[in-house]
């Protein structure tokens, strides 16, 4: 993949995003001005370019407009302090993809650059022939449900609504069904509909003429129009404005629609597949979806299962996102333990397949050795620190039962005995640690009477108590 540029006349903000960027993994150029940067795109464009607007000598627009002629797919993130929005906004209707006020989150500025360079990626495939990218993986009923749910629309254009929590995988099954379709060959286009604001988000889906409005220097295709032939994705459609939701049901019941300050009526052969990880229904009820554009989309209904209902799937999956970290950082594959494994199945995986991944990423980089252990995981996984992930509580259950397969796979007799008084010997010391030493709360802690738990410490020969 080609590199992320990052063009500002400020050094502290380069070395922000040049560490940022490479924790990531992410290929980066840097450049002190937009004449360095022009001067370097005589050797290609960038993946992503992400430039402050004002700089001495040539601007941050100018370098957009330069880059735009040349290479108008390229993704360009403008950087801009809040005072100069109205700038930074006739930017983004001149052809960047978004701005990034100034001072901004590190974290939140890498996720845009992971987006512009997902953009960039989805422009790339619309517009030259390439592989046939990774199939969805799964063997869960859940999944299989899903596959089954893109075989049987694989002849059809119906619309689809596809709901499921935040990092299912919603946008991926998206472009299976675009890719299993007879608009195969045609351009896939995705939209976050949340990810910008309302104002501008109208130009994007729809295009707009030179002149409609200040900043709009040249007519501009939008989104429905780029995806003539193929599919148009929207993604968080509930997220949607209300007069935009009017304008979009148009394009659904009749095919047609006007670019922003244009009086040409424009045929838009488009299918169309929404996302949503929000209760329609729902928002239908409380005014802020409207009810016939929600029964236009929901025409056929796909939802993906979370995390936690697929929990065979995890090992799997893990298996396959290290490899692909792996071979995106140019090094050897890490290989998971059974044991870092069986722990990683049982948590709950609240931000899915995404939250996954950027763990199986995240062990690539941190973890020691080429074998993965549960002591390789990040401390908030192992279920160490303020909050313990769900699962975590069943872990000695987990070990336990390798403590069994151990002793059992060396042919050792009376196993139940010796477990059951480790057992005994570990919940007494605790009780009676937790106690300072005095029998009769420890015995009420564990449910147990005084002279049993006399008994027992003369038994197990556990030393130091008081009475």
């Amino acid at each position: 993949m080609k590199p992320v540029w990052i063009v500002d006349d400020d050094r502290s903000i380069r070395w922000v995003f040049e560490k940022a960027l490479s924790r990531e993994g992410i290929a980066y150029n840097s450049f002190a001005s937009a004449r360095e940067a022009l001067d370097a795109l005589a050797g290609g464009a960038p993946q992503v370019l992400v430039s402050d607007i004002r700089m001495p000598g040539q601007s941050g627009i100018e370098l957009l407009q330069a880059l735009k002629q040349k290479h108008p797919a390229v993704p360009v993130i403008v950087m801009t302090a809040y005072s100069d929005l109205e700038s930074a906004v006739a930017a983004f209707q001149g052809g960047a993809y978004e701005y990034l006020p100034k001072p901004f989150d590190v974290e939140q500025a890498v996720e845009l650059i992971r987006r512009a360079l997902g953009e960039s990626r989805s422009e790339a495939e619309a517009a030259e022939p390439a592989a046939p990218p990774t199939e969805i993986l799964g063997q869960a009923p859940a999944m299989q449900e899903v596959f089954r749910a893109i075989g049987r629309l694989s002849q059809s254009s119906a619309t689809v609504l596809i709901t499921g929590e935040s990092g299912t995988g919603k946008e991926l099954v998206a472009r299976a069904l675009h890719r299993h379709s007879a608009r195969a060959a045609k351009p896939f286009v995705a939209i976050n509909t949340a990810a910008m604001p309302k104002d501008l988000l109208e130009s994007e889906l729809f295009g707009h003429e030179r002149g409609a409005f200040t900043g709009a220097q040249q007519l501009r295709r939008g989104r429905f129009e780029q995806a003539e032939g193929g599919t148009l994705f929207l993604d968080e459609i509930g997220d949607m404005p209300a007069e935009l939701q009017t304008r979009l049901l148009r394009v659904l019941q009749d095919g047609t629609f006007y670019r922003v300050g244009g009086h040409q009526q424009l045929k838009a052969n488009v299918r169309v597949i929404a996302a949503t990880h929000q209760n329609l229904e729902a928002r239908v009820r409380d005014g802020t979806f409207r009810e016939d554009l929600y029964h236009r989309l929901n025409v056929i209904r796909v939802r993906i299962p979370a995390m936690r209902e697929r929990r065979e799937d995890i090992p799997l999956l893990a298996r396959h996102f290290l490899a692909r970290s792996a071979q995106q950082l140019g090094v050897e594959p890490k290989r998971p333990s059974e044991e870092a494994l069986a722990h990683i199945a049982r948590l709950d995986f609240p931000g899915n397949v995404r939250q996954l991944e950027n763990l199986c990423h995240w062990l690539t980089v941190m973890a020691a050795g080429q074998t993965i252990g549960v002591t390789d995981l990040p401390a908030e996984v192992r279920g160490e620190g303020a909050a313990a992930p769900a699962g975590a509580a069943a872990d000695w259950v987990a070990a336990l039962e390798q403590e069994v397969e151990r002793r059992l796979a060396r042919g050792e007799t009376g196993v139940l005995d010796q477990l059951a008084r480790q057992f005994e010997r570990t919940l007494i010391v605790r009780a009676l640690a937790r106690t300072g030493g005095r029998r009769i709360e420890a015995a009420t802690l564990l449910g147990m009477g005084r002279n049993t738990i006399t008994r027992k410490i003369q038994e197990l020969g556990i030393r130091d108590a008081e009475e």
